[in-house]
């Protein structure tokens, strides 16, 4: 199973899903018998691809929330220290 395809959402593999979504029409009923496998393969793997960037960067963005939070609380501390 696979996300919802639009084009918007995904656009590291919009090619491939307009290439997928085209072999789906050409091959209305060859679609259940194997004619698109090969570019369903490729969509789930460029999914992947997509779903790792994007676990990365919300890695990045997180470490750094931490960080500021990290030094906010140090701040609190130091103020709260002087009272």
């Amino acid at each position: 199973m696979h996300p919802p395809l639009t084009l918007h959402r995904h656009p590291m593999c919009a090619e491939i899903i307009e290439e997928f979504q085209k072999c789906h029409l050409d091959h209305p009923i060859g679609k259940f018998f194997g004619d698109c496998t090969e570019l369903k393969i490729k969509l789930d793997r460029c999914f992947r691809q997509e779903k790792a960037v994007k676990r990365k960067a919300n890695f990045e963005q997180s470490k750094k929330l931490k960080e500021r939070l990290e030094s906010l609380r140090k701040e609190t501390a130091e103020a709260e220290a002087k009272f």
